[in-house]
């Protein structure tokens, strides 16, 4: 019995230590002070985005909350408002699936807003299906529609400067590849419609964030704008809700011990956006608010520029 009873307590110490380091990992340690300062979050209605504002508004923050839904975007505002006092949130109306919406955003916000300091691309879906514009859902709202609007806001951040970009990817892009045939042909990162083809086809548009920033830091040198790609650790947070059901009961199960909330979920971003001296890391990956390196393909230089290029094209830009 008490053999038994010792299992259990390291059994217990080992599930509390792993859970307290691992999964809650590391804080945003800046005490950066925004007054003045404005700041877009992509999908911040919900999950980290929201709270990512949340946390930028205390800072002093202009922040504008830029959601696909007008009335989740409103009820965010009024959070965001009330938890924090702040009277500097503004909710704009971006759905990235549309590049109509995505160029009528980012003409109303430069006709509006004198400032953009930091650029937070932060919504994602993981779902089926095709954008207005006819692309593959996960490619056309987690890459092109970030694509094109932070190509269109580029010349407010460089007038800001020193600004940032911080894209929010995740650690499935290690099993992402890009098929540019694919993509040439079909618009999409894939045509498959099973869930193992939904999984992969999101890992694909992950690595499309990294190889972005790494291919956007190139273009920046020289300027005083850097941006950051991050993991931001396995959160519990709506992006399932899209998810087939198994997917949905499995990530429920495993989400009450094994992921992070939306609070400790935000950190990597927040450190990305305003941890001091990252200039010299701009095009890097981070995660658990430290740099990492990355899979070759994550780097690759031609596939970085040949994503570019092509992004281009299918936004109109070039």
């Amino acid at each position: 019995m008490c053999t038994f009873l010792l299992i259990i307590c390291a059994l217990a110490a080992v599930a509390y230590t792993f859970h307290d380091i691992v999964v809650k990992g590391k804080r945003c340690r800046s005490h950066a002070n925004l007054h003045g300062k404005t700041v877009i979050v992509t999908g911040s209605n919900t999950g980290i985005g929201k709270t990512s504002a949340i946390d930028l508004a205390k800072r002093g923050a202009r922040v504008i909350l830029a959601c696909r839904s007008k009335q989740r975007g409103e009820a965010a505002l009024e959070e965001v408002k009330r938890v924090t006092g702040s009277d500097q949130v503004v909710f704009m109306q971006l759905d990235l699936g549309s590049l109509k919406s995505v160029r009528n955003f980012a003409e109303t916000f430069l006709k509006t807003e004198r400032r953009l300091d930091i650029l937070i691309n932060n919504a994602g879906v993981y779902m089926q299906g095709r954008t207005e514009d006819g692309f593959g859902m996960m490619f056309g709202v987690n890459h092109l529609g970030h694509f094109l609007l932070t190509n269109l806001l580029l010349e407010r951040l460089k007038e800001c400067g020193p600004s940032r970009v911080v894209n929010v990817s995740s650690s499935a892009h290690n099993a992402g590849k890009i098929n540019f045939d694919c993509l040439n042909t079909h618009k999409a990162l894939g045509v498959g419609t099973s869930t193992r083809d939904a999984l992969q086809m999101y890992c694909d548009s992950k690595l499309c964030n990294v190889l972005f920033t790494h291919e956007l830091a190139k273009r920046l040198h020289g300027t005083k704008v850097s941006c950051y790609a991050l993991h931001p650790g396995a959160i519990s947070t709506e992006l399932q809700r899209n998810a087939g059901s198994i997917l949905q009961v499995v990530l429920t199960s495993a989400s009450i011990f094994f992921f992070k909330n939306a609070e400790q979920g935000c950190q990597t971003t927040l450190h990305c956006a305003l941890q001091e001296d990252l200039e010299h890391l701009s095009g890097r990956y981070f995660s658990n608010c430290t740099v990492r390196e990355v899979y070759a393909k994550a780097k690759d230089d031609a596939a970085a520029k040949k994503l570019w290029e092509l992004s281009e094209r299918m936004c109109g830009l070039a």
